[in-house]
């Protein structure tokens, strides 16, 4: 039976699948002849409506002349993954997809960098600040919908204050002094800024307006590493809506913008008296 929602998780297995296929130079109908699956089931197994076992995966490969072991590997453990639904399913049809999504992505994740360039990054946010800047969505949400966001950006900053997966965070100047909700909101951000800023896992970079140009777009994005680089996801805060990238040439692309941001960005020390002094400064704003 077709899945109807299939998962980010899932979805990513059928896209590896297609790659394979098309690396191969088959169509959809070649792949089904070799391993005994019709059209139309090739294509739902790409898209995730349909699962596979570990069996038929390693047929698929086969035909498709994969020798990438460590990857066949990783797509076998997506594959046979019997863990309980993650704590972002509670969430399900009272939020929308694309925040469940990038939950499943930080849960899944062995290490997650990101560049932001408008706010503090969401898994580094207080509550108040998280509050503050979804009431400032167009249009104004209502404060049901505002809370039940909020509650849900701070549950999903458990993957990185547990420990268990490292998070480097660069944020740009602009983002540490945008103001949502004035000088007293921002003031207590930096301050949970500075304090996140010293959790061994957790890697605070500012990105200072004077380095004279972006390393990088304009829009923030995650950077989400998988099990092997492959298998890495970048996602991306558009005007519309959140955007997923997993092809290699996007991947490779992401990681370049990573490196370059590295090379400008701030030490962690010398972000720490940065954002200091940017505390100061709202300090004395609000007199």
């Amino acid at each position: 039976m077709a899945r109807p929602n299939p998962t980010l998780r899932q979805r990513r297995l059928g896209a590896e699948l297609r790659r394979m296929r098309e690396q191969a130079g088959f169509g959809g109908s070649q792949l089904g002849r070799a391993v005994g699956m019709n059209p139309a089931q090739v294509t739902q197994m790409e898209s995730g409506k349909i699962g596979i076992s570990v069996e038929r995966l390693r047929t698929i490969a086969s035909a498709c002349m994969c020798v990438n072991q460590p990857l066949i590997d990783a797509l076998a453990d997506i594959i046979t993954e019997r863990e309980k639904p993650g704590w972002w399913e509670e969430y399900r049809g009272t939020l929308a997809t694309d925040f469940l999504e990038v939950a499943e992505l930080e849960g899944h994740a062995r290490r997650l960098s990101t560049y932001t360039i408008t706010f503090v990054p969401g898994l580094l946010q207080a509550s108040v600040y998280a509050s503050a800047v979804f009431s400032q969505a167009f249009p104004p949400p209502p404060r049901h919908e505002v809370d039940l966001r909020t509650a849900f950006r701070i549950q999903r900053q458990r993957v990185v204050r547990s420990g268990g997966t490292s998070y480097s965070a660069f944020i740009h100047e602009a983002a540490l002094r945008m103001q949502f909700s004035g000088p007293k909101v921002l003031t207590e951000q930096l301050d949970a800024l500075l304090e996140d800023s010293e959790h061994p896992g957790i890697s605070i970079r500012a990105v200072p307006f004077d380095i004279g140009s972006l390393p990088g777009p304009s829009e923030n994005f995650t950077y989400a590493e998988g099990p092997i680089p492959e298998l890495d996801v970048a996602q991306m805060d558009t005007g519309h809506g959140s955007q997923l990238y997993d092809s290699p040439a996007h991947l490779a692309s992401f990681r370049e913008i990573l490196t370059r941001t590295a090379s400008v960005a701030l030490s962690e020390d010398e972000s720490r008296d940065f954002i200091r002094s940017i505390k100061k400064e709202m300090e004395s704003k609000r007199g």
